[in-house]
């Protein structure tokens, strides 16, 4: 499955680590442990890791390198955990001498010069780890911590039906490295008392359509001081364990749009949110659509889904 990729890899002098923007686990994780696996296997690489702030995960030292765009000339562009081009942290990567993706999620468009893609796993994650065993890598503590977080956060910590016995025999590949479970456990979980009583305050809010969506919709206005993708992925959660739910969706107004949370338990929602521009998973998808109508039409979408179960 990665030929290719490894040959791109040892082609090329200088590599360059995209993933999409407003990074969650999956993709910091796959990035950043990608990034320790070339620098821990093969000595001499420039290898750099680009995007905006992991705002998502602060307790994650990820800084973010600075380069200029010269840095593309023979240069090595990895994409990973990215569904489409427009999704992209850093659109200068299509200007690099050669581009790979490597994603799980269900194919839109073409990204890259050589595709790896294959939406049977739970993360991205999951895949560089397969690449790292069947390439036979050496991994280090840095590189392993990386990609078990990504695969225990977008697996909903080993929970959702994407996860298989590979899952697990990838994961104990990777523990065989010191992780420190106990940390990063308590660093995914913990949460400020604010946000909490504010995810009281909004389980108040959901209501249901004529088919039982559960949704809940946050204008701009009543939006709380803090970041608007932390807000929308993180209240979608609050609808997930509603008995009789099968599908549920999380509206956030913002400054460029409604920010459009997709999921479910039993139907493939995905074509929705492609419809309306974004993309995903089947049961875990995401948009932002223009204005509150397209949110509510987005909705009937969703019922009427729900009726022909």
């Amino acid at each position: 499955m990665f030929e290719q990729v490894l040959q791109l890899i040892k082609q090329y002098p200088r590599i360059i680590i995209h993933r999409h923007s407003y990074p969650d686990g999956d993709a910091i994780g796959s990035q950043l442990g990608l990034a320790a696996l070339i620098k821990d296997n093969f000595a001499g690489k420039e290898v750099y890791v680009v995007g905006d702030e992991a705002t998502r995960l602060p307790f994650i030292d990820a800084v973010m390198d600075e380069i200029p765009d010269e840095y593309y000339n023979n240069a090595l562009a990895i994409v990973l955990d990215c569904g489409g081009a427009h999704m992209v942290c850093d659109k200068r990567y299509a200007t690099a001498a050669a581009t790979v993706r490597i994603d799980h999620h269900i194919l839109c468009d073409k990204v890259a010069d050589v595709e790896v893609i294959d939406s049977t796993f739970e993360s991205a994650c999951g895949m560089v780890t397969l690449m790292a065993k069947e390439c036979g890598w050496k991994l280090s503590l840095q590189s392993a911590t990386m990609l078990y977080m990504g695969m225990v956060t977008d697996s909903g910590r080993f929970a959702f039906d994407s996860v298989s016995a590979r899952t697990f025999e990838l994961a104990a590949f990777l523990m065989s490295q010191p992780i420190d479970m106990n940390t990063l456990n308590y660093n995914l979980n913990a949460e400020d008392f604010s946000e909490i009583l504010n995810k009281a305050d909004n389980m108040h809010k959901i209501k249901f359509t004529k088919n039982n969506v559960a949704y809940i919709y946050t204008p701009r206005e009543d939006l709380p001081a803090s970041d608007t993708v932390i807000v929308s992925t993180g209240l979608v959660g609050l609808m997930r364990d509603i008995k009789g739910v099968h599908v549920w969706v999380n509206f956030t107004e913002s400054d460029d749009g409604v920010h459009c949370e997709l999921r479910s338990n039993r139907p493939n929602i995905n074509p929705i949110a492609v419809k309306y521009g974004g993309g995903g998973h089947k049961k875990a998808s995401g948009c932002i659509v223009p204005d509150k109508a397209t949110a509510m039409s987005l909705l009937a979408d969703l019922d009427a889904l729900v009726t022909t179960e």
